[in-house]
């Protein structure tokens, strides 16, 4: 069960775009940075927090590799 939850946010997150989930990690960190945070859901909103990080480094990796082919392409 667990493992498919886990499938589901990563489709889920996957579909953001960059500007969705830099929104989305604005949200958490300053949900974390009052000082009434819930540890007990602190865990969960890391794990989201690395999901997300994981997420804007694949797009910024996709872009740069499409970036490089049209410099190469235009050389």
């Amino acid at each position: 069960m667990y493992l498919m939850k886990g499938k589901n946010i990563l489709a889920e997150i996957k579909s953001k775009s960059l500007k969705e989930a830099k929104d989305e990690i604005n949200e958490i960190l300053n949900k974390l940075e009052k000082s009434n945070a819930d540890l007990e859901g602190f865990s969960d909103d890391y794990q989201r927090l690395i999901r997300l990080n994981k997420h804007i480094y694949d797009l910024f990796k996709k872009k740069t590799k499409k970036i490089s082919k049209i410099s190469k392409k235009i050389k």
